[in-house]
């Protein structure tokens, strides 16, 4: 599982940064266990690069 979020309180209060993002991931099951499994599904969802 990954979740990317924005901040509400980044954006609005005190720091003030408009992209400001977290990322959280958690790896269960065959991809805690198998990497290559993890590589394959990591190399999916990661953004292209052109």
């Amino acid at each position: 599982m990954i979740i990317e979020a924005r901040h509400l309180c980044m954006q609005m209060r005190g720091v003030e940064k408009q992209c400001g993002q977290a990322v959280t991931s958690a790896m269960l099951g065959a991809f805690r266990h198998n990497k290559q499994t993890r590589d394959e599904f990591l190399a999916l969802i990661r953004p292209k690069i052109s």
